[in-house]
């Protein structure tokens, strides 16, 4: 792919040829592009890619896959973000190619760890499974056969010399007689079956699994996720060479955490938090992270490095002026027996480094969920990182204890890091610390967590007139899951919109 803004072109095809490119609403992306686009499309079409697959996360942890309310709120993204996602519409080609260059880019930002590649293998996956439950079933064939997928739909005659056999096999087959009339069934080799053959789902002969196109879907993805895996591993290698170029790898490098909101850079709240509130607002407006942070430093008098590097900016966040940084660890480090000069000399200019005074000047920002889940995890004697990344389930479930969680509370956050869903955790966690059905945001930075706390502790936010029991059932499932959804999408995409406002500054320059 060619990325030269002198040597910018675009393909100009019409009729035929376009359809010829890009047959269908999804495809296994085979082939890379071969176009040249500018740095500005470039970045564009990224950021909307990111933004879709965010919008597939959260409404995947929010709804049933599959279900009507899943289903219509993703094609209502989809098409917001003007992507690829029907048959048989006019003026495609546009979307298509969008869908196809933007896969491409964001296969060069998240190829560059373990962590980043299995985000990204499954919000493809969840997207491929929605396009394809919508693909008309005359299309099915043809997509197969594009996508070197090589499983032919069984003749009526061969279906119906079968049919017991298939229909016992089966249990997505369990409907009525006219439901296996018009259903397709597909004749594959045992091997590419394997899910289904451990599940008892399939019926097999001679070597081939007779499977019905209700369960097709889950070997095309298995299909897919085989080929994407392979095809990050090669662009992982392949990295050193793009980033050499300077122009991409700032921009590579934001993308693969541009999901986690604004920065919170801005020190619009300096000064506005004495040092005598700290402990205080710790219990009540910290995230788990910070909070386990602070207690380390007053229960040790001491942080290591990358402790007083994650606590450190966040408390320049939420208001701590440079003067206040330097008299509250200097205090805590005393307690510690820690003599006065060796702080100044050992200690204070790092502070004043963070906040832009010392060195290149460079204004450091607190750290984004993403950032601290991704980047250096901690080793024994730390404190930082995620609690819900990073600690062990057992001890994480006695720090929700010791917080007044709930039984009920405790079993749904670790439900949820299970699924390595770990700032939906912890947003789960502000809700019921703050006694709210739906804390109206999509978590994504620590700062965000203190500020939306604040916001709700000093009456902008309304509160549960009852107040969370060990016993108390939790809400209704499908009315809480909506208003998490709806909540999270209206965040992603204002939080988005800052990052396109900041990479649009970075290419101006």
């Amino acid at each position: 792919m060619q990325f030269s803004r002198a040597n910018w072109k675009r393909l100009r095809l019409t009729g035929d040829q376009r359809n010829v490119c890009y047959p269908h609403s999804l495809q296994f992306y085979l082939e890379p592009p071969s176009e040249s686009i500018s740095l500005i499309e470039f970045e564009s079409l990224a950021i909307d890619r990111v933004k879709l697959l965010k919008a597939v996360e959260n409404l995947g942890v929010s709804y049933v896959k599959g279900a009507e309310p899943y289903q219509s709120k993703l094609e209502s993204e989809i098409r917001r973000l003007k992507f690829s996602f029907r048959e048989n519409l006019e003026n495609e080609y546009e979307p298509r190619r969008k869908d196809h260059i933007s896969h491409f880019i964001l296969r060069l930002a998240y190829c560059q760890s373990e962590d980043l590649r299995r985000w990204f293998i499954q919000q493809e996956m969840d997207l491929l499974r929605f396009r394809f439950s919508i693909l008309p079933k005359d299309k099915i064939q043809n997509f197969l056969k594009d996508s070197h997928l090589h499983f032919e739909a069984i003749s009526d005659d061969e279906k119906k010399l079968r049919e017991p056999e298939i229909l016992a096999s089966s249990p997505s087959l369990s409907g009525s007689k006219t439901d296996w009339e018009s259903e397709s069934v597909y004749k594959i080799p045992f091997a590419d079956a394997l899910d289904l053959f451990r599940g008892r789902k399939v019926y097999l002969e001679s070597g081939f699994a007779y499977v019905p196109l209700k369960d097709i879907v889950a070997i095309v993805l298995n299909e897919f996720r085989a080929k994407l895996s392979k095809a990050l591993a090669l662009t992982a290698r392949s990295l050193p060479a793009v980033q050499s170029d300077e122009r991409l790898q700032p921009l590579l490098n934001h993308l693969s955490h541009s999901y986690t909101g604004q920065d919170y850079s801005t020190q619009k709240n300096a000064g506005k938090i004495s040092l005598d509130q700290i402990d205080s607002l710790s219990t009540r407006s910290f995230p788990p992270c910070m909070r386990q942070l602070h207690k380390a430093l007053r229960e040790n008098h001491h942080l290591r490095h990358g402790g007083r590097m994650q606590y450190g900016l966040f408390l320049k966040g939420i208001g701590l002026t440079l003067e206040q940084a330097l008299q509250f660890w200097k205090q805590e480090f005393i307690r510690g027996k820690m003599d006065p000069d060796k702080f100044d000399k050992g200690y204070s200019y790092n502070i004043r480094h963070s906040f832009g005074k010392e060195g290149k000047r460079t204004d450091y920002t607190p750290f984004s969920c993403m950032k601290i889940i991704l980047t250096n995890p901690p080793s024994q004697g730390d404190y930082h990182g995620c609690p819900f990344r990073h600690s062990d389930q057992e001890l994480l479930k006695q720090k929700l204890q010791s917080y007044k969680i709930s039984p009920g509370g405790i079993h749904q956050i670790l439900d949820l890091v299970k699924g390595t869903h770990y700032q939906v955790a912890c947003q789960k966690y502000f809700e019921m610390i703050h006694n709210v059905d739906d804390c109206g945001f999509s978590l994504s930075h620590p700062n965000q967590f203190f500020f939306e706390s604040q916001r709700i502790l000093s009456g902008n936010k309304d509160i549960r007139k009852e107040s969370i029991q060990p016993e108390t059932p939790q809400p209704k499932p499908g009315v809480q899951k909506a208003k998490d959804a709806s909540s999270a999408l209206a965040c992603l995409n204002s939080s988005l919109e800052m990052d396109m406002e900041g990479l649009e500054d970075y290419f101006s320059e």
